[in-house]
């Protein structure tokens, strides 16, 4: 992702505190939940630089699905994006991760979030929704992510759009245009509104916009996009706060989180999920498998 990056000469120079807003403590109940589930994943299915250290030496980029499950338990689902895929094709990429607890978290289509400004999309919705329902007990959070250029001067359209949203799922939105967050009144609409209609709001944490660190929590459930750098020493203080902010929610009754790894050296996102695992245990108590690297052959000679 290159939202909101910055060249690495400024990363040093960025203020990095995550916020504390008090609505918060409208939705959590202040007790830990019975059960937390944790779901960490990237934004694709591997890229080639990950065969012969993650994927089997040889793995073929068709055949990244069916590896990327035995490393991440959910995928932020691009591909859906880009196309409206039917319920075939989206129950053939089930079976093939063939992991009952593994989760797609499938984004709306740019036909519908890009280009049409959320009006007459109803036909596009249901389309869409037709072809990932064939996910089933894999289908997690659905998450609609609006332009930089969708300011609140279409509010209206998004609140019609999000109201028309069948509640039996769960929705996540995403705003990038600065206008939602500079102004006190506006984004107190927003919050107020997803709380009401139970859609959560995609927190993206990433160097540039930090506007988008809104740490907002409408639902007891959180999806974070986190924007690294390549593990630049920044990445790993920024981790570590995240972690210590997540253990501050679980114990308050946050149910559920979603963390995407987004990285700009491909290796990167192995290493910072190893890493951040392992501070999640640390912190919070909380064990997760991790990636597994592949062993190195040794030389016979």
């Amino acid at each position: 992702m290159q939202f909101g990056r910055v060249n690495d000469s400024l990363l040093s120079n960025i203020d990095f505190t995550l916020p504390d807003p008090a609505d918060n403590q409208q939705v959590l109940p202040g007790k830990p939940a019975a059960n937390v589930a944790i779901y960490i994943g990237c934004p694709r299915w591997g890229m080639k630089e990950w065969v012969g250290h993650l994927y089997p030496k040889g793995t073929k980029e068709a055949n990244y699905i069916e590896q990327y499950p035995h490393h991440f338990n959910c995928i932020e689902f691009n591909a859906t994006h880009y196309k409206i895929y039917d319920a075939y094709t989206i129950g053939k990429w089930k079976e093939r991760v063939n992991r009952t607890d593994f989760k797609f978290c499938p984004k709306v289509p740019q036909s519908i979030s890009h280009y049409s400004n959320l009006v007459n999309a109803q036909d596009q919705t249901t389309a869409f929704l037709e072809g990932i329902l064939a996910l089933e007990e894999n289908l997690g959070p659905i998450f609609l992510q609006l332009g930089e250029n969708y300011s609140p001067t279409r509010r209206d359209n998004l609140y019609k759009y999000l109201q028309s949203l069948p509640t039996d799922l769960q929705w996540y939105v995403e705003l990038r245009h600065p206008d939602w967050f500079n102004n006190p009144a506006t984004t107190k609409e927003l919050f107020d509104t997803l709380r009401t209609l139970k859609i959560g709001a995609v927190i993206t944490d990433t160097a540039g916009r930090r506007d988008c660190v809104h740490m907002q929590l409408p639902t007891p459930g959180s999806m974070v996009r986190f924007v690294g750098n390549s593990l630049h020493p920044t990445d790993y203080k920024r981790m570590d706060d995240w972690v210590y902010r997540i253990d501050q929610w679980i114990k308050n009754g946050l149910m559920e989180l979603y963390f995407f790894m987004h990285m700009g050296d491909e290796l990167s996102y192995i290493d910072a999920t190893v890493y951040f695992i392992d501070k999640m245990k640390e912190v919070c108590g909380i064990s997760m498998p991790k990636p597994v690297f592949q062993p190195k052959q040794q030389s016979l000679f």
